[in-house]
């Protein structure tokens, strides 16, 4: 009798749970390694946002199976949970109250992966050797260890690694020195963070959902705090491009974002900054100088704090050893790219996809999650269940299962809408057109030139 398969599961957030809990319910040993002290250590991080897709989309079979056989009461389907919600209500039990629990490493970083024997040059007999994965273990001070699985799946996400405020893909001059005056994806503006944001000139880099929420909280702070200006830094010039689908995304809670946040524009209470390429950031009479162009002659803007929601990247740092291909571009497995690719089309809906796009040179070795994106936008975590449902298959030899479609992703309503579309004075098939006027229109003015009439 053969010994059932060891995969490790790099990250023990909402995916690499999942993967987890396909793995055991396939008759294999997951071994999970959590870098951070206790499950979902990222999403703990942006505990305050609420997600944009209701729980019916955030809970994994497999991993329901496993919760049920406890009594776990499941929380209503269309709710819509904060990331605190999500790991009290989903993460921590599944971790601490399943058979998952005697499975899960945490406070274990993953340092290396290779093959046992095997450097990345040599071959013959390399998919016969296990993995070999060096990990630290923090909290019992027992240093660097090691552990051999029979296939990867490396579910760590991108969190640990922001993408810097520079427009060209670097650290803007200055970005390292000006660190105390920046913080990077979503800081709790409304809430722990509220301190250092409220009364001051906060700028917000980024046209994402993460810096659309931040502003959008930064406006109500705003409100409520005298003395608060919000300025939005936008690589690109066309604002409306970031206010999404509105009533055509099947997400409405994403659509809603994006039609209050046109407005707060239209309305003149975020400051719009667009085609504002950053390069340098220097100190200003103890303020912040945020500088577009050349550190003397360009744009520049002065704030008091800069939040950076520019996206993310994956760290492959500890995967060098392998064989692995990537889209030179994304960052993300090449069959994966022609789908997710932003500078081809504008559509967030992907389709589902599993074992076949993400498989890699290194048999037996998986990227998935978020981290299978690479530097692309608009995950979805259903669409990492449905990739790990496919790939723990695959490991287990079921063929049929890794290659069947069991998903269908919500629209974004946003689909190949050229920025003439969006941004047509009074009128266009856009869903938030009015709004996309009045914002011409407040930039217009903002700049002391004539807008479009928008009452």
């Amino acid at each position: 009798m053969t010994e059932p398969k060891t995969v490790a599961v790099i990250g023990a957030g909402p995916v690499g749970l999942a993967a987890a809990a396909h793995v055991l319910e396939r008759g294999m040993t997951p071994i999970v390694f959590e870098a951070g002290a206790e499950v979902g250590h990222a999403i703990r991080q942006w505990g305050h946002v609420q997600l944009f897709s209701p729980w019916e989309y955030n809970v994994d079979r497999a991993a329901g199976r496993l919760l049920e056989a406890t009594g776990w009461n499941s929380p209503a389907p269309d709710q819509y949970p904060t990331g605190s919600e999500l790991v009290e209500r989903y993460l921590e039990p599944l971790a601490t109250k399943t058979p998952l629990k005697s499975h899960i490493l945490k406070s274990s970083k993953v340092t290396d992966i290779s093959r046992q024997g095997f450097d990345k040059l040599k071959t013959k007999g390399r998919d016969l050797a296990p993995f070999e994965i060096h990990y630290q273990n923090t909290p019992e001070g027992l240093g660097e260890r090691v552990a051999w699985a029979d296939a990867v799946i490396d579910a760590s996400g991108t969190w640990a690694s922001p993408n810097p405020a520079g427009a060209n893909g670097l650290a803007a001059i200055g970005e390292k020195e000006a660190a105390g005056k920046i913080a990077y994806a979503m800081p709790d503006v409304l809430g722990a963070d509220r301190p250092r944001y409220a009364g001051k000139t906060v700028a917000v880099l980024g046209a994402g959902h993460s810096a659309i929420g931040t502003l959008t909280d930064l406006a109500r702070l705003k409100a409520q705090e005298p003395g608060t200006e919000v300025i939005w830094l936008l690589r690109g010039s066309d604002p409306a491009k970031a206010f999404g689908g509105g009533a055509n995304d099947k997400l409405a809670a994403r659509g809603e974002l994006g039609a209050a946040f046109a407005a707060l524009v239209a309305a003149g209470d975020i400051k719009v900054e667009p085609a504002f390429q950053t390069t340098h950031l220097t100190s200003e009479n103890g303020r912040l100088r945020i500088a577009a162009g050349s550190a003397c002659c360009g744009r520049k803007i002065i704030a008091d704090e800069l939040i950076v929601a520019t996206g993310f990247r994956p760290d492959l740092a500890f995967v060098r050893e392998l064989r692995i291909q990537l889209d030179p571009a994304i960052e993300c497995p090449i069959a994966l790219a022609p789908l997710i690719d932003p500078n081809e089309h504008s559509c967030g809906t992907v389709r589902p996809h599993g074992a076949r796009e993400l498989e890699q040179d290194e048999p037996g070795f998986y990227f998935a999650g978020i981290k299978s994106y690479g530097r692309a936008p608009t995950f979805l975590m259903i669409t990492g269940y449905e990739q790990v449902r496919s790939i723990t298959a695959q490991i287990a030899g079921d063929h049929d299962a890794a290659g069947r479609v069991e998903l269908v992703l919500p629209e974004t309503g946003v689909c190949s809408r050229s920025s003439a579309d969006v941004t047509t004075c009074c009128g266009g098939p856009a869903p938030t057109v009015d709004n996309a006027c009045c914002v011409a229109d407040a930039v217009a003015k903002q700049d002391g030139k004539s807008g479009c009439g928008c009452s």
